[in-house]
């Protein structure tokens, strides 16, 4: 039953959130069939070349982190954008980010368009652009000065490799001197070729660290950008996905925000906290959507509202344990909640007990249960009130369905007079010889015709309309009740859609048996209709009626009539 609640917005707006779902898919679609295809081309740089090093330290790896940061925050500037304009002779870059992949020293730089030639150019335009600021860039005068570097480190390497041969030379020699003077002279060569070669080794790191062979701030390119064939947007079937969920989630928001600002009764559960009566009927719609001016077959077992009411009679005579129950005032808290509908059919389940059953319109300003048994409104309870006819006159017992009825006449001026007079209450007292139950229809409680009958009877029926009775004007009647020290016997919930049973009433296995049998004995109908209407076709018209044979079944499973 919880979930069901919870659902049940869903189901009620069910046309709001279909709509608004199918607009936001709609409008999205429509929207991204404008938007052009568009493609990306990406370049990839490296710092230093730390990655060629077989033992490279971690300084050496924080070091590079922090260069592609900064190469990657430069890429991004003016000076590399207006650089590359320049050079491409465009007045406008297409949309492109650079950016230092995480824990890396590499540099990705991803370039957006339309166009997917250009967005190649763009893309190694813009790495190119980046190494001319690295010591890398090549530059006529960094050349010269790269090749004067290099020819001194030539020539130390050659000096170095000279002084290492001298010094093993005189190393060699110094074993097999004797005297001490060729010793020491030995020695301090030897010494002397140290220092030399040590002043060599420091001069060409120096050199070194100049060069690109082992520097840690240089760029290179290890993944130019190619041509993409495959574009990577816009996703057409994801966008649309995401409207449509958007567009649901949204509605399904208005939906709940609909529900809570309205103030009706809306399921079993609420009436029950409402209410301190207990529910004793659970009346469902006609397969049209209206119960108004219908009284059911209660000679035919198989109809949806015969258990309904004959559930209502039965809760009604448990009721009469207590108290016995002769004046039964059938009413409701709001306007159109169908009690005169409850009223004339209680009236018929009652009378099938073998039981004297008045049935009285009580209703003056709005008297409808003349309507239900087709019986004129010339004379009535008013018109016995007054004088203009005698009770005999105005009693009519309705052939085959053992209720009489009073109609309410025409109507009155001062109803409320009317009804609180000591002549209703001598009109109560005269039927209650002669009937065993009288059954009255008054007004809603909205007005205080209400009020005064239910002082002048032995129970008070309720009758609720889910989804439609007002909380607020539900309180009102109850307070009214108890101003009144009247007794309710409990609350009928009429009208009943049949696709929200199971929400509204709390079970629906009951009607829905009752309505499949009620479906087979239409289904049998059909067939005999059919074998009538195939008499009167043509045999080509026949075999198309016949192919819709199936088709007619399932609508009048579904919606019998």
């Amino acid at each position: 039953m919880e979930l069901s609640r919870y659902i049940y917005p869903i189901k009620k707006w069910w046309w709001l959130v279909a709509a608004s779902t199918l607009v936001a898919a709609t409008f999205s679609y429509l929207t991204i069939l404008r938007q052009p295809t568009v493609y990306q081309s990406r370049t990839t740089l490296m710092i230093g070349t730390t990655i060629n090093d077989p033992n490279p330290s971690n300084n050496e790896f924080l070091l590079g982190q922090q260069l592609a940061a900064a190469y990657a925050d430069i890429a991004n500037r003016d000076m590399v954008r207006i650089a590359t304009m320049n050079a491409l002779n465009i007045n406008r870059l297409p949309e492109y980010i650079a950016r230092a992949l995480p824990n890396t020293q590499l540099i990705e730089i991803a370039v957006t368009d339309t166009d997917p030639e250009r967005s190649q150019l763009v893309a190694n335009e813009l790495a190119s652009q980046l190494l001319l600021l690295s010591p890398t860039s090549g530059q006529p005068e960094d050349q010269g000065r790269q090749e004067f570097i290099n020819e001194q480190l030539n020539n130390l390497e050659a000096q170095i490799k000279e002084t290492e041969d001298e010094i093993e030379k005189l190393q060699g020699e110094l074993g097999n001197m004797i005297s001490a003077q060729q010793i020491d002279d030995a020695q301090n060569q030897i010494s002397a070729l140290q220092l030399k070669l040590n002043a060599m080794r420091n001069n060409y790191g120096l050199l070194l660290s100049n060069t690109q062979q082992g520097a840690m701030n240089t760029l290179t390119i290890i993944e130019p950008a190619s041509l993409t064939v495959r574009p990577i947007g816009p996703n057409k079937i994801w966008t649309v996905l995401l409207a449509a969920v958007f567009g649901f989630i949204l509605a399904a928001c208005e939906a709940y925000l609909l529900e809570y600002l309205n103030d009706t009764l809306k399921s079993a559960d609420d009436v029950a906290r409402l209410f301190s009566a207990p529910i004793v009927g659970r009346i469902f719609e006609y397969a049209d959507g209206s119960n108004e001016n219908h009284l059911y077959d209660s000679a035919n077992l198989n109809h949806p509202l015969t258990e309904a009411y004959r559930t209502l009679r039965t809760n009604i005579e448990f009721a009469e344990m207590e108290r016995p129950l002769k004046t039964i005032l059938v009413t409701s808290a709001d306007i159109g909640d169908g009690k005169t509908s409850v009223a004339a059919n209680l009236a018929l389940s009652v009378a099938q007990r073998d039981k004297k059953v008045i049935l009285i319109d009580a209703d003056l300003r709005r008297p409808n249960i003349h309507k239900y048994f087709n019986l004129t409104n010339e004379q009535g309870l008013v018109d016995l009130f007054l004088g203009r006819a005698p009770i005999g006159d105005t009693i009519r017992l309705n052939k085959g369905k053992n209720v009489a009825v009073l109609t309410a006449g025409n109507t009155p001026s001062n109803p409320t007079e009317l009804l609180s007079s000591k002549k209703m209450e001598k009109l109560l007292t005269k039927l209650k010889d002669v009937a065993d139950v009288i059954v009255i229809d008054g007004p809603p409680f909205i007005v205080a015709d209400a009020m005064i009958l239910a002082s002048k009877v032995d129970g008070i029926l309720m009758v609720v309309r889910p989804g439609h009775t007002r909380q607020s004007l539900a309180r009102i009647a109850i307070d009214q009740i108890k101003v009144a020290g009247a007794k309710l016997v409990g609350v009928v919930l009429n009208r009943i859609p049949r696709r929200d049973a199971d929400y509204y009433a709390g079970k629906s296995y009951l009607y829905t048996y009752y309505q499949n049998n009620y479906g087979v004995e239409r289904e049998d109908r059909i067939k005999i209709d059919l074998k009538k209407f195939r008499e009167t076709l043509s045999p080509f018209t026949y075999k198309i009626a016949g192919s819709f044979k199936h088709l007619f079944k399932a609508v009048f499973k579904l919606s019998p009539k």
